[in-house]
């Protein structure tokens, strides 16, 4: 749709109509407007997967590897296959905007949302990002490059200042955004979070860079919840705020217009770009789109099998443990409990609800067949936190079916609506009905062990609880937060405790009221009586001493590493530690797997012969990390975010703000900019990741010379000097060192994969951005080069670069300054 048609439309609304627009009409939805031909636009939550409008165990989703195994695959090509995936499955739910990819950086290893982010770099995100946009809108869905900018840690973060300064920004945490832009995204989500003193839904960076400077032509969506103001944020380049019905716009705007408050050709522009958005994906002027799937559910899952090992990264590998020849074993010990329990996504609002899983453990069991015995020890008791109640030890007492009964009642405690749900974990009923008061969770529980059992109700207001037929806990819990997941998603557990009878059914109930403001969320948690972590922890080493090989599984938990909150530390949760080092000793033939979202402490990593990183490896966890384990496919992982061994040598960590405010400091050095300019060493640095081959790098190939501002290609000439076909991600890195201190020791550049077969060579053409040796003059507010030599080094990873060659840059190329509209190119990433 043009401009000039876009115009045409807009001159049929009048003030009202285009004031009504702003504001979401429900949750997840737009308003339409018949006059224009205009439908609703439907959101999504969807990093790993897409939920759609309802928040429903029953309404299943495709969940990917999440974003970290995404960027740690290092494979656009793969990145874009996916976000095509997730197109097939919006357009399937009804969804228009897909409110993915999230484009903040790995500043701090303690960020808890980092599982939905893709690396610490900004060019590796930048790249990783429109792959997935790419692949995303090529579904005629709209992607969402958020949250813009500076939404790097969760501590407050509704309402915490981050103070960047110019050059840092521009050149770290806006690059992936500008990425997104040249790209071609639809639409950007603002964050919640100030920077430099601004919240960022009034922020003057919506409007230069983002609009002006870089072309931005789609509207900038606000995250939920983050419009709370009016005059600031309706006379800035915020243009649609979600959710709705009400919010300061829909309450406000429309006086705010008439009384010359807001500028009507600012209102004007926010509708236009509105429409614009609607025309990109059939919302406007023409029929919907109609879905139809691109590929069946057996393709669906390979692409998922083989996104998990695409984006698995072995770290260590000594002996050549790895891969394991099943012909030759006779027994494994899988050990942990995510092996059987794996975390195949991050927690928070992009939660999505698989239709199946497979474990680790039935991942190996299926690889390996009858042949080989496969013996299960979780190594911990049964963790004493309540987990909602699920169909595995639940059943509805009016239906007698696997699961819980949810009903919503009136004041008087009479039935207005039930329904049988297949969770504890209620987020919303499937209806909303006028006059409920209550919403009531009803379960009949037959406990495999007796004793002390801790239960748990989670929500806000009045809430009470009673187990076969006793009251255990009742009360009101006033609301204690603004932050929409908490309120809405995760809202705290209110404990109690009783005594039951091994294998004698129980009827527990669980009431909330629905108290205004406290959104509906409600939850019905249980753990057993506290278990013998000495007699679990001793029959996984027997299991371990008397297998061939040992696998054991480790990972983070919700309460370690979710939305909402900032990690408290890197150490694994549980004893986990203790449960690697004994089980290594039992049996020095063990392989230890990571599931976790983001880097954690690895205290006997030295100790491990072959240790492989998981990451939230998605719904086909299993069969990926299998056909890893027993070389079907090599690992194809590498490291996106630079891994320290214990907590204390990470050179930028905190998240917590002082008095409100968090300060980056360390300016454009993070993540292994961060370690090269401390000069210490961290376990594993950015880039690596081993395969099952090695490589020489043989030769690095710059061109002599070029001008200050031009692209350029370097060749990588290197061999497979190992036994087996394999994969090599080639990295270019960039030193201007001799530049000063101001500049990075050393920075990624770009970087390119190459295959071949044993002996063979291979060449990676490796093509480096104009900018890459630019700076950014907060003087002159623009991007220069200056002449001169530098050098550039090439290898595997940001600690293990063994060639190097020179490279002079000659006088900049005609107007290298200030990027104009229209002067960008695809390779401007830093």
């Amino acid at each position: 749709m043009t401009d000039e048609e876009i115009d045409r439309l807009l001159e049929k609304l009048d003030l009202g109509q285009k004031v009504r627009l702003l504001t979401g009409s429900t949750t997840w939805r737009t308003h339409g407007e018949p006059a224009v031909g205009l439908r609703p636009l439907t959101f999504s939550d969807g990093p790993a997967g897409v939920r759609g409008e309802a928040w429903d165990e029953r309404e299943t989703s495709l969940v990917l590897p999440s974003p970290t195994a995404l960027a740690a695959a290092w494979d656009e090509r793969l990145v874009t296959e996916l976000g095509a995936l997730l197109a097939a499955e919006a357009r399937g739910k009804g969804v228009d905007v897909l409110l993915a990819p999230t484009l903040n950086l790995h500043r701090s290893p303690l960020g808890g949302r980092h599982f939905e982010c893709f690396s610490e770099d900004p060019l590796l995100t930048g790249r990783t990002g429109v792959a997935l946009i790419r692949g995303i809108q090529s579904g005629g869905v709209a992607a969402t490059a958020k949250h813009f900018v500076g939404n790097d840690s969760e501590t407050d973060r509704l309402t915490v200042d981050v103070r960047i300064d110019e050059r840092t920004l521009r050149e770290v945490y806006l690059a992936p955004f500008e990425a997104a832009v040249e790209a071609g995204v639809w639409a950007v989500m603002s964050a919640y979070n100030q920077v430099n003193g601004c919240t960022m839904a009034a922020s003057p960076l919506l409007e230069q860079p983002l609009k002006s400077e870089w072309g931005f032509d789609g509207p900038v969506v606000s995250d939920w919840g983050a419009v709370r103001t009016l005059l600031d944020t309706a006379g800035s380049a915020q243009d649609l705020a979600m959710p709705g019905p009400r919010g300061p716009w829909a309450d406000g705007l429309l006086a705010a217009v008439e009384q010359g408050l807001v500028e009507q050709e600012l209102l004007d522009d926010k509708v236009r770009r509105l429409l614009r958005l609607a025309g990109r994906v059939g919302g406007l002027g023409r029929p919907e789109l109609v879905w139809r799937p691109a590929v069946s559910p057996v393709t669906q899952r390979a692409l998922l099998r083989r996104a998990t090992a695409a984006g698995a990264v072995l770290l260590r590998n000594e002996g050549g443990l790895l891969p394991l020849d099943p012909a030759g074993l006779r027994s494994i010990a899988v050990i942990g409990a995510p092996a059987r329990n794996v975390r195949i996504q991050g927690g928070g609002s992009a939660e999505v609800f698989p239709a199946s899983v497979v474990s680790p453990l039935e991942g190996i069991q299926r690889a390996v067949g009858g042949g080989t015995r496969v013996t299960y020890a979780p190594g911990q008791a049964p963790s004493a936190l309540p987990r909602p109640l699920d169909r595995s030890w639940a059943r509805d007492p009016r239906s007698g079916e696997p699961g819980v009964l949810v009903r919503l009642l009136d004041a008087a405690g009479a039935e207005l609506h039930a329904e049988h749900r297949l969770s504890g974990r209620i987020v919303e009923p499937s209806v909303r009905v006028d006059g409920a008061e209550t919403v009531e969770i009803r379960a009949l529980v037959r406990p495999d062990t007796g004793g002390r059992w801790t239960w748990a109700v989670g929500g806000w207001g009045p809430m009470s609880l009673s187990v076969d037929g006793r009251e255990v806990l009742a009360g009101t819990f006033p609301l204690d937060s603004d932050d929409p997941t908490r309120v809405h998603v995760a809202p705290p557990y209110r404990p109690a405790e009783a005594v039951l009878k091994a294998d004698t059914e129980v009827e527990v109930v669980a009431r909330r009221g629905l108290a205004p403001g406290t959104g509906v969320a409600t939850v019905l948690a249980a753990a057993p009586p506290a278990g013998d972590d000495a007699a679990a922890l001793a029959a996984a080493v027997a299991a371990a001493r008397s297998s061939d090989v040992a696998v054991v599984v480790v990972g983070t938990t919700e309460e370690s590493e979710s939305e909402g909150h900032d990690r408290e530390g890197l150490s694994l949760p549980d004893g986990q530690d203790e449960l690697v080092r004994a089980v290594v000793r039992a049996n020095p033939r063990t392989v230890v797997i990571v599931n976790s979202g983001g880097p954690v402490a690895l205290p006997w990593h030295t100790l491990v012969p072959s240790l492989l990183l998981a990451w939230f490896p998605g719904q086909e966890a299993g069969h990926g990390l299998a056909d890893v384990l027993f070389g079907r496919t090599e690992p194809g992982g590498r490291l996106p975010t630079t891994w320290g061994a214990a907590e204390e040598d990470v050179p930028v960590l905190t998240t917590c703000p002082d008095a409100g405010v968090l300060r980056y400091e360390e300016g454009p050095d993070i993540g292994h900019r961060a370690w090269l300019r401390a000069g210490t060493a961290p376990a594993y640095w950015f880039g690596h990741g081993l395969g099952y081959t090695q490589w020489e790098y043989e030769e690095l190939s710059p061109p002599r010379t070029v001008r200050a501002g031009e692209a350029f290609d370097v060749q990588v000439r290197l061999r497979n000097t190992g036994s087996r076909r394999g994969r090599e991600v080639v990295q270019v890195y960039l030193s201007l060192a001799a530049s000063g201190a101001e500049q990075p020791v050393r920075k990624l550049i770009g970087y390119a994969a190459v295959e071949a077969d044993p002996g063979q060579s291979a060449v990676a053409t490796v093509r480096v951005a104009g900018r890459a040796a630019a700076r950014w003059s907060t003087v002159r507010s623009r991007w220069e080069t200056d002449p001169g030599e530098v050098r550039l080094l090439a290898g595997r990873s940001a600690g293990d670069l063994p060639l190097e060659a020179g490279l002079a840059l000659g006088e900049p190329v005609s107007g290298h300054g200030p990027i104009e509209k229209g002067e960008r190119s695809p390779q401007l990433l830093h």
